[in-house]
């Protein structure tokens, strides 16, 4: 079977390679997924450049999240068979056409979700729903400010925060792509290009908001904290600007609000319960048809790196995704 995989570390994505590479049989509690689609993560990226915190052996196949067929099932396996559709949590592995993988890490596609969908709905969802819910504790009523709201990790909170009934105020840096999220249920869109503090003050009578959602980091991260209500939220979710902040600690002092890291993954991972609640819940709402993520653009496995590009060259609106014959 095909894969595409890194053999060095490099600033350049291009460096992946399609290798040739027979899989062996499913170990015990494994089953071997035919993976339909594969979406396309930031830490992807930061991987084959060797800037993610989680350093895969090499060589690697990058690719977090698929969805596929079961064709195969290891010792053990009683909750899946051959056939089965199935939405699988990989880290990585997933720019292959097929995959052994622990039964334990995939569940059944939720009804009515084809496999681009379900591959693109997991990661950010899950983020989402462990920001705004677990570690923002967002009610109804509060103000979220969602920043970098067009790609895949924001539109997911753009979603999740109108339907915990919070008042929603996007940004992003282009108009064209603001667009979307407003038509996705945004209730005020902002482009940060010149700043955005006090559009934000106004738009919450001078309060601020309650929570923030950001992804970004850098100067989006320092000016989130000229905006920001007392008792505030601010959700560290990753670094896309490529600088990471810092904060005084006087203005969470003087302010009020707290900073506060979201690891959805890592959060599963030391509380493997607690993880699998959080799965249910956003398997449950997808399951409902409430959760619909946003796919710009697919592209085929030979064309992985192109759609890596579109990632980070900030050209993708909500999710991309990869996908296999």
């Amino acid at each position: 079977m095909r894969t595409l995989r890194v053999h060095e570390l490099s600033e350049d994505i291009s460096v992946l390679r399609m290798d040739e590479v027979t899989l062996p049989p499913p170990g015990e509690g494994e089953l071997r997924l035919k993976l339909k689609a594969c979406s396309i993560n930031f830490p992807d990226i930061l991987m084959v450049q060797g800037k993610y915190q989680f350093k895969p052996e090499l060589p690697f196949a990058p690719g977090m999240e698929g969805a596929g067929i079961v064709d195969a099932v290891g010792a053990g396996v009683t909750k899946f068979r051959p056939g089965d559709k199935v939405v699988a949590g990989l880290r990585i592995g997933g720019f292959a056409e097929e995959v052994n993988i622990p039964a334990g890490n995939c569940r059944p596609i939720p009804a009515g979700m084809d496999f681009v969908k379900a591959a693109a709905y997991p990661a950010a969802y899950l983020t989402a729903y462990v920001g705004l819910v677990i570690r923002g504790n967002l009610k109804a009523g509060e103000t979220l400010l969602v920043h970098g709201s067009t790609g895949g990790v924001g539109m997911a909170a753009v979603d999740m925060g109108k339907m915990l009934g919070a008042t929603v105020i996007a940004t992003s840096a282009s108009d064209e792509k603001l667009k979307v999220v407003k038509a996705r249920g945004a209730d005020h869109v902002l482009n940060v290009t010149h700043g955005f503090r006090e559009e934000v003050k106004a738009l919450t009578g001078g309060k601020g908001a309650d929570v923030v959602y950001d992804p970004v980091g850098g100067d989006v991260f320092d000016e989130s904290v000229r905006c920001i209500a007392w008792n505030g939220r601010l959700l560290v979710i990753g670094f896309t600007s490529g600088r990471i902040p810092t904060v005084s600690v006087n203005m969470p002092l003087i302010k009020g609000f707290s900073v506060v890291g979201v690891r959805a993954g890592e959060y599963g991972r030391r509380d493997p319960e607690a993880g699998r609640r959080n799965i249910e819940a956003i398997d449950r709402l997808a399951a409902e048809g409430k959760i619909d993520p946003y796919v710009c653009a697919t592209f085929p496995l030979e064309r992985a790196v192109d759609a890596m590009r579109m990632l980070q060259n900030r050209e993708a609106v909500g999710k991309v995704v990869v996908t296999m014959n």
